[in-house]
């Protein structure tokens, strides 16, 4: 009695099920599914955000007045001033 047999009697003289290729396709099949959706919902690597979600309007807000700071259309006073407002401190 060779080797194989005597310890998978149940599998024949080959040592190979016809199933087992399916079952490590299956296999297979669960893990990439698992990691497709590991993904799609931030549980493994960078969360994704909606397409929609844009910069906040204070951001776009402040840009807007640095650059026009930057092309020297306010003074430093009223620059700051605007900033201090968009911030959410006094005037």
């Amino acid at each position: 009695m060779n080797m194989i047999t005597q310890w998978a009697p149940h599998w024949g003289a080959g040592g190979f099920s016809p199933i087992f290729p399916a079952f490590w396709g299956l296999f297979w099949i669960a893990v990439v599914a698992l990691v497709v959706t590991a993904r799609r919902r931030g549980w493994w690597g960078p969360r994704r955000t909606p397409a929609t979600a844009g910069p906040s309007p204070t951001a776009s807000a402040e840009q807007i007045l640095a650059e026009r700071y930057a092309r020297g259309e306010m003074s430093d006073d009223e620059y700051f001033e605007r900033m201090s407002v968009l911030r959410g401190g006094s005037s």
